[in-house]
């Protein structure tokens, strides 16, 4: 969630657009299933592309944050790692009002967040790119970009152009998963040091894969089920 300048103390909660856009998606929005380390906030973007023919293709990505001991929340160990320039920022209380949505917002980043984490992909048109393994590479790249530049490309500008990290040739397409409890054929990065990637077909039409950090495995749950 990015938001720029001062916004007035009513300003509406954007998660409420999002929502209502979900509706477009002519196929179940897909999310982890529900589990005590997870909470799903609403912080689901969706995205299009299209022209005057109409949509050719849809998206929609899901944020959860991450409790490591749901049990108990205020324990430490739930708490994100934060540098100290985003620590500042988070903490700096403005000389006016803001909306109850964006304070919520600032609270939760003390806290881990699984940044688009799950993908539910519909395309009009089938090929190539439409693939499980393709979009699965796709999504792994858009996280290490966004999330692990530095770690890859030490110094690197966020404008600097890389060779993608994952290729759909690298995906394992003999990988299974599980939607709605039924273990199904799926495809898996499992070779990249900073996130574990998953993905299937879904029977519906559509693709859903998630990509995971890889040191928050052991709290997870990796099963789809639609979101509700």
């Amino acid at each position: 969630m990015r938001t720029a300048g001062i916004l007035p103390e009513d300003a509406p909660d954007p998660r409420a657009e999002w929502v209502e856009n979900l509706k477009l998606m002519p196929i179940p929005v897909m999310g982890l299933v529900a589990q005590p380390s997870l909470e799903d906030t609403d912080a689901v973007s969706p995205s299009y592309s299209g022209g005057d023919g109409g949509y050719s293709e849809m998206t929609a990505s899901i944020t959860y944050t991450l409790w490591r001991n749901p049990d108990d929340r205020s324990d430490p160990v739930n708490l994100a790692v934060l540098d100290e320039q985003t620590r500042r920022s988070i903490e700096e209380v403005p000389p006016w009002p803001q909306p109850p949505w964006l304070i919520e917002h600032v609270e939760r980043m003390h806290y881990p967040q699984l940044w688009e984490a799950v993908r539910t992909t519909w395309t009009r048109d089938p090929s190539e790119r439409s693939t499980v393994q393709s979009l699965l590479a796709d999504h792994v790249n858009h996280i290490l970009m966004n999330l692990y530049r530095q770690e890859l490309w030490p110094g690197s500008n966020p404008w600097d152009q890389h060779e993608p990290a994952v290729t759909g040739r690298m995906v394992n397409g003999r990988a299974r998963t599980v939607i709605n409890g039924v273990d199904v054929p799926g495809a898996e990065v499992d070779t990249d040091p900073f996130v574990y990637g998953i993905g299937a077909q879904l029977a519906g039409g559509g693709v859903v894969t998630a990509v995971l950090p890889r040191a928050e495995l052991k709290y997870l749950q990796v099963q789809f089920t639609p979101r509700s």
